[in-house]
């Protein structure tokens, strides 16, 4: 039945949409959602006609509530540190995944959510969107990596006031501290999403790879060695027939059909 199936997916020209789906729950994770999401992130890893993820959750209430707090009262502390394990690792493969994401949030995202949209590549929200990172109002802190992505993305101050307090935002303040790169309609943002991951679909898929991989393993780092790893994602762009393919294209005055070579 279609309520068994926590995680939906679809593809469509290059684009994988990937679908949380415990709408009755508000999409929030319980192991199964998290084995899900990572067996099919794995598998796009190496699926070469999948370009861009689009992660989205189903209903138009919530992207994501975070963890299931009513399973997590079931949980013994082994459990919990076995769950807090899984879900950080897993949004890591998603932060480092050899491909763009975007995360269309369609509502509320909390805890686990904010966290799994951070760790996202682009974050769309719809204008009804609800982000934070709440944890402290549970006893807890974020532990999926919101202490390190948040204050990585905007102001650490910020970032610092919205985990102590555990405070809520709303989507146009989220876009004004930099949270999401867009705020669209409700009824139009898996639309708007699928606009910008056409205009990524666009261009040069291992450019696109070696790019992601210079930012996200850059930024750790000072910025001499930035620099370096600049230089050597870009190394690998030299000779692949894409590059060629670009210059023949543009002195032919028509679009580039990139393979991906």
């Amino acid at each position: 039945m279609a309520e068994d199936i926590v995680l939906l997916t679809q593809e469509r020209e290059g684009i994988a949409v990937l679908t949380l789906n415990r709408p009755g729950v508000m999409n929030s994770f319980n192991f199964t959602l998290l084995h899900a999401l990572k067996d099919e992130i794995e598998a796009i890893k190496f699926n070469e006609k999948v370009r861009v993820v689009i992660i989205t959750g189903a209903g138009q209430k919530a992207f994501c509530a975070g963890a299931d707090l009513k399973e997590r009262t079931t949980y013994s502390e082994l459990q919990v540190k076995k769950f807090i394990f899984t879900i950080r690792n897993l949004f890591t493969d998603i932060e480092y995944l050899n491909k763009p994401v975007i995360a269309a949030v369609n509502g509320i995202a909390l805890g686990g959510g904010t966290e799994l949209a951070l760790a996202c590549d682009i974050r769309m929200a719809s204008e009804n969107a609800s982000m934070g990172l709440t944890e402290t109002r549970l006893a807890i802190i974020p532990g999926a990596g919101g202490t390190q992505r948040l204050p990585r993305l905007i102001n650490p101050g910020k970032a610092k006031e919205l985990i102590f307090t555990g405070r809520r935002v709303n989507a146009p303040e989220a876009l004004q501290i930099g949270l999401v790169n867009q705020v669209c309609k409700p009824e139009s943002l898996l639309e708007d999403c699928f606009k910008m991951a056409a205009m990524i679909c666009e261009t040069g898929p291992i450019a696109v790879e070696q790019a992601k991989y210079a930012i996200n393993y850059g930024l750790g780092t000072d910025l001499h060695t930035g620099l370096g790893i600049e230089s050597n994602a870009y190394w690998i762009t030299i000779p692949t027939e894409d590059r060629l393919e670009a210059l023949s294209a543009f002195n032919e005055k028509r679009k580039p059909v990139f393979k991906g070579k």
